[in-house]
């Protein structure tokens, strides 16, 4: 039975220590992931919001173009592209579409659409797009998706999303845990 998946990108198709060497090196800093307890970046570097704003907007592009796969994405993304729709639902900037789709033929990611909506609300993407399950490493986001459009959502674990999560949202720590909850989800959907 297919089904339409929505997935984000960073921190989820993309490794979530992605952006740590840029801020290291911007900011003269030697965090790791495990050193980032909150989705918000702001409280690890000394400059306002705004600066900080502006400094990820001129590095986004840098950023995500280096931005190595999580592991083993690739893997089980290929197998799911003749079996299921995936839609690429992403909190990045439009401008950023080309890129994207580079970044994707470069990593041998299939796709069936990518939509770049420029926000994190992304529950009226996956409303619209009728997205039976959600793949997401924010927690805000996991629990809303879950929670307004009654689907379920696979969080991928990281130090900065360990809030509580209802059920419905199911906790993985890579995508072969998130492959096995999918396996056991589609054999009781028969």
């Amino acid at each position: 039975m297919k089904k339409r998946f929505g997935i984000d990108i960073d921190g989820t198709v993309s490794c979530p220590s992605s952006l740590i060497p840029f801020l290291n090196k911007a900011f003269q800093l030697n965090i790791t992931l495990n050193d980032v307890k909150q989705y918000d970046l702001t409280h690890l570097v000394d400059i306002t919001k705004e600066e900080f704003a502006h400094w990820f907007a001129e590095s986004e592009p840098a950023i995500y173009a280096a931005s190595p796969l999580a592991k083993g994405a690739k893997e089980v993304l290929n197998k799911w592209e003749n079996e299921h729709e995936l839609f690429f639902i992403s909190a990045r900037g439009s401008h950023l579409m080309e890129l994207t789709e580079k970044w994707f033929l470069e990593h041998a990611l299939s796709f069936h659409h990518i939509d770049l909506i420029g926000t994190h609300y992304k529950v009226q993407a996956a409303k619209d797009y009728k997205v039976d399950i959600f793949f997401e490493d924010k927690h805000d986001n996991a629990v809303m998706i879950h929670e307004e459009c009654q689907i379920p959502v696979i969080l991928f674990d990281t130090p900065y999303n360990q809030d509580p999560i209802p059920p419905g949202v199911i906790r993985v720590n890579n995508w072969m845990e998130a492959n096995e909850w999918v396996d056991k989800w589609l054999k009781e959907a028969k």
